[in-house]
């Protein structure tokens, strides 16, 4: 996942974008199918996000068997982690 916040005083949406390379999963019906899954996930979380906020998920090839809910709590956590990040980011310039 790759996780860039918008800027102060951005008030455009938060922006998702989904990748799931053919190398990590070969057969385009079940790309297709992570894609789609992967997209209502983060639709349903999409108004959690700060404005501004600019997402790309790139599927791997584990995400292929799994299941909604398992895809959901990986999500929230990859989505925790950036904001984290971000947050120790901040603080650093601050100080």
């Amino acid at each position: 996942m790759h996780y860039h916040a918008g800027g102060r005083g951005d008030d455009s949406p938060a922006l998702v974008g989904v990748v799931v390379p053919k190398k990590q999963i070969p057969l385009a019906t079940h790309r297709n199918r992570v894609k789609r899954r992967v997209r209502a996930l983060m639709a349903q979380r999409v108004g959690a996000l700060e404005p501004g906020a600019r997402i790309v998920v790139r599927g791997l090839a584990g995400a292929d068997g799994a299941d909604s809910g398992t895809l959901g709590k990986d999500l929230d956590r990859l989505l925790n982690r950036c904001r984290e990040r971000r947050a120790q980011e901040r603080q650093r310039r601050a100080d």
